[in-house]
């Protein structure tokens, strides 16, 4: 009996539940409801609903590409600009394959090598030449690969001269790869060529990017009083699972969706997070091509000798004739210290005495993820004079702003607008860079400084492309309206990469983003910081967020911009 009654005691529990839910969600004025018998009902309400948030993900279709429609229709001349920039990145990939390969038959920087080739001519190395390495992948088998597509990266560096430079790979798309250095240094040199990725796994990466963008999720909270819903949102959403919230920029045309609440409209939200990864994306023999130590950034042995020594000039080099590949880095380490390939000579600001005398009456204007923040953080552990405006913005997220009041300097950070994977951003803070930079007046005391890329990487290129135009024709604009202003672009960076960090935030996924930065501004009045090649050329372990002795080479460059080596005039 006392069991019949404990399951109709259950039973009536249940049915009052579903009665009180049934009503909040059919009211129209929730305020005329008493807050305190209503509220414990819809706490639990919301943590079941949180606790379902990543299980009620969107659903997409496999067998299509992203959103295809996405965004505002581009014109003919963005179209032709676009379809330029994809052809550039076009990967070469394995052969059709009626199944996944197998491990054995993939790419083994163990039984890979490279091999240095002698000179032209002569079997001594010196200034000024082209040194070139010649690489052969192999399989797990120890068989020769008759196709390319794996990722290598290459550098040439000196330990005991603190120097490096990047390497220039060739793929012949038969297995082999040529790879170019310029020799910028008299000394001694190491050739050190790693495979990132296996063909076979940038395979998997491309096809992830395509076709799961959704592998990274976001949320947002809603809330009107004691009332609050959480929803998933992303660039794109399928319409057809449940109503959707359009968030799309009216400037730009950037697009942002959530799906709306179920109680709420879609003006209570509140704020945007990263809602989290998704998980169990690839097969088991997908897997197998993601190992770290195995076939993740492990460096190839040399055949032969790995190390040469450059020789100074002989005497008429000065007119020899060019490489039969011309080799363009951005620059390179000497002495530790960068050294750009073209612009003003670089400074060296050793002391917070010199920053603050070159930022004297400047506002600096940083916008994008955390790299830039970290260019903002380096300011104010380097120069105590500059001191942080508590405006009570979220640790890590912004946005955050540094006077010294002495020397008339203003320092700000703002975090680009979505997707951006920060923590808990409120809407009333999310903004799109170009909107933030038609709103700048500009001026030869004005520096921007812009690094938008790494939120990017698990979308499709074109949504990366299509963001890059708004933010060029914004810099357009400012430089139209105001010509001293000076911007500063930073580019992309390698990263400590593990199996899961692979799927993405891939240094692949960073190559093909810088690849198209740099195109896009190309030929425009602004400096290029090259992260890529800063970040691959020096000897410390890659990062997302580099070691400071690479941000201060990358602070170098910008100060080296903002303050030029005077030359005293000849008279």
């Amino acid at each position: 009996m006392f069991r019949n009654l404990s399951k109709y005691a259950l039973l009536f529990l249940f049915l009052s539940l579903s009665g009180f839910i049934f009503l909040l969600r059919n009211m129209h004025t929730v305020e005329s409801w008493n807050c305190h018998t209503i509220s414990a009902l819809y706490q639990l309400q919301t943590r079941i609903q949180s606790s379902l948030l990543s299980a009620n993900l969107p659903t997409y279709n496999p067998n299509l590409t992203f959103c295809a429609h996405l965004g505002q229709k581009p014109s003919a001349e963005d179209e032709l600009e676009e379809r330029y920039l994809l052809n550039s990145i076009q990967w070469p990939g394995p052969p059709p394959r009626f199944a996944p390969p197998t491990l054995r038959s993939t790419s083994d920087p163990v039984h890979s090598f490279f091999t240095i080739l002698p000179g032209k001519g002569r079997r001594e190395w010196r200034l000024g030449d082209q040194l070139e390495a010649l690489v052969q992948v192999h399989d797990f088998q120890g068989r020769p690969k008759r196709y390319g597509g794996d990722f290598l990266l290459a550098r040439l560096h000196s330990p005991e001269l603190g120097a490096g430079v990047a390497g220039t790979v060739v793929d012949h798309k038969n297995g082999i790869y040529s790879v170019f250095f310029p020799l910028l240094w008299v000394g001694p040199a190491q050739v050190e060529v790693t495979l990132v990725h296996s063909s076979e796994a940038v395979a998997v990466l491309k096809h992830l990017r395509e076709h799961r963008p959704d592998r990274v999720f976001f949320k947002s909270l809603f809330r009107l009083g004691f009332l609050s819903e959480k929803t998933v949102c992303n660039m794109c959403l399928p319409p057809d699972q449940q109503p959707l919230c359009n968030y799309t920029d009216l400037y730009t045309g950037e697009p942002w969706y959530c799906y709306k609440p179920k109680m709420l409209s879609c003006d209570t939200r509140i704020n945007h997070a990263k809602g989290g990864y998704l998980k169990n994306l690839l097969s088991n023999k997908e897997a197998l091509l993601f190992q770290s130590g195995v076939n993740i950034k492990v460096q190839i042995r040399a055949s032969g000798r790995d190390r040469i020594d450059v020789l100074p000039p002989e005497a008429g080099d000065g007119d020899k004739v060019t490489p039969s590949v011309r080799l363009t880095p951005s620059g390179h380490y000497f002495n530790s210290s960068w050294r750009p390939q073209g612009g003003p000579p670089m400074r060296r600001f050793e002391d917070s005495a010199a920053v603050t005398q070159c930022l004297r009456n400047k506002v600096i204007n940083m916008y994008g993820d955390s790299t830039a923040r970290q260019w903002f953080e380096y300011f104010l552990t380097f120069v105590p004079e500059i001191k942080e405006i508590n405006l009570h913005s979220p640790r890590n997220v912004g946005p955050f702003m540094a006077v010294d009041t002495t020397h008339n300097i203003l320092l700000k950070y703002r975090c680009h607008g979505p997707p951006i994977r920060f923590t808990t951003v409120l809407t009333s803070e999310l903004r799109y860079v170009s909107n933030e930079l038609d709103g700048l007046a500009g001026g030869p005391d004005t520096v921007v400084v812009l690094s938008v890329w790494a939120h990017f990487s698990t979308f499709p290129v074109e949504v990366y492309v299509r963001r890059l135009r708004h933010i060029r024709r914004a810099v357009l604009r400012l430089l139209g309206r105001a010509p001293g202003t000076l911007v500063v672009i930073r580019s992309a960076n390698l990263q400590a990469l593990d199996p899961e960090v692979s799927l993405y935030n891939s240094d692949w996924y960073s190559l093909q983003l810088d690849t198209v930065l740099k195109a896009m501004f190309r030929g425009l009045d602004v400096v290029m910081v090259d992260a890529w090649e800063m970040s691959l050329a020096h000897h410390l372990p890659h990062a997302l967020h580099p070691p400071q002795a690479i941000v201060q080479n990358m602070i170098g460059m910008l100060l080296s911009h903002i303050c030029p080596e005077t030359r005293p005039s000849r008279e």
